[in-house]
C-alpha cells in the first residue's frame, strides 16, 4: 500500500496512474496536499488500522511532492519518517535542488518531473528492496556475522535525473569552491557540497583529509611518498598522485598506523 501525494491534479492522477500500473503496488491513497495525507494517521481504514495492530507502517511507502501550498512535502514527510515503524520516502518533484535535503531525510529516491513510467519503477524497486531487507531475519540469527550496511548515498544531478552513488565508490573528493567533485572508478561527479561538510560526515567510514583541497579513503591509500613540494600519497593502483599539505601530514601518518595496526 502507498501513498501519493501531489496538489496538482494532472500530476497527482499521472502519478497514481504510474504506480497502479506497477504490479508490486496493490492499494493506492491519493491526497491533493499535505494536510488531506496526513488525515490517514488518524482514519479508521479497516486495512491501515489492521497495519498498525501488526506493527506496520501505516502505509509502505510515500510518494509525494515537494512544493505545495500549505504544508510542503517535506515537512510532511518529516512527520512521516519520525513514525516508527516509518514508512519509505520517495520525492517526485520538478526541483532538483532539493534532493541533498531529501536524503539527509533519509529518502529512499527522488524522481524529477517528468518522468516515464521506467524511472517509477525503479522507485518501486527501491522500496520493494528496502521492505525485503527489513522483512529479513537479524543479522547473525542463522548463525553467520552480523552484516552491517550503512552505505551513505549521494543524489548527483546528470540530464535532468538523479543519480546515486554510493560512498563506498568514492575513492577521493576535490573541493571545488562551495562544491565538491566525488571521483569514483567510473568518473567524476560534482556535487553541491562543502568539502569540510563530507570531511565530517565521512571520518567514521575511513575518509581522511590530506589537503584543504583533498579528502581521501583511507583503505585506498596505497604509498606515502615524499615529492618535490612535501608529501604525497598514491591511490589504489591507478598512479593517481595528490598532494598531502604540512598541516595534515602528521593527522595523515598517525591514521595510516593505526589502520595498519588494526589490520
Amino acid at each position: 500500500m502507498v501513498l501519493a501525494v501531489d496538489d496538482e491534479p494532472n500530476g497527482l492522477d499521472e502519478l497514481v496512474h504510474c504506480l497502479r500500473n506497477s504490479p508490486h503496488v496493490a492499494k493506492v491513497f491519493p491526497a491533493i496536499d499535505a494536510s488531506e495525507a496526513l488525515r490517514l494517521l488518524s482514519t479508521d481504514d479497516p486495512r491501515l488500522r489492521e497495519r498498525k495492530d501488526r506493527g506496520l507502517p501505516i502505509v509502505d511507502a510515500v510518494f509525494a511532492d515537494i512544493d505545495m501550498p500549505g504544508l510542503s512535502g517535506m515537512e510532511m514527510s518529516r512527520v512521516f519518517a519520525a513514525l516508527r515503524p516509518s514508512p519509505a520516502l520517495v520525492f517526485v518533484t520538478g526541483h532538483a535542488e532539493e534532493a541533498v535535503n531529501a536524503f539527509d531525510l533519509g529518502a529512499l529516491d527522488y524522481v524529477l518531473k517528468p518522468y516515464q513510467q521506467d524511472r517509477l519503477d525503479r522507485a518501486i524497486t527501491r522500496v520493494i528492496d528496502k521492505l525485503a531487507a527489513a522483512a529479513a531475519p537479524p543479522p547473525g540469527a542463522l548463525g553467520g556475522e552480523p552484516v552491517k550496511n550503512d552505505d551513505e548515498v549521494i543524489p548527483v544531478e546528470l540530464a535532468g535525473t538523479t543519480k546515486l552513488i554510493p560512498r563506498s565508490s568514492v575513492r577521493w573528493v576535490e573541493a571545488q569552491g562551495d562544491y565538491a567533485r566525488l571521483f569514483t572508478t567510473e568518473g567524476s561527479h560534482l556535487v553541491r557540497i562543502p568539502l569540510a561538510q563530507l570531511e565530517e560526515r565521512w571520518e567514521k567510514a575511513g575518509f581522511v583529509r590530506i589537503h584543504r583541497s583533498f579528502l581521501v579513503a583511507l583503505p585506498l591509500i596505497t604509498e606515502l611518498r615524499m615529492g618535490q613540494g612535501g608529501y604525497q600519497v598514491v591511490i589504489g593502483n591507478e598512479e593517481k598522485v595528490l598532494p598531502v599539505s604540512r598541516r595534515h601530514t602528521r593527522a595523515l601518518k598517525d591514521r595510516l598506523v593505526g589502520s595498519g595496526r588494526n589490520g
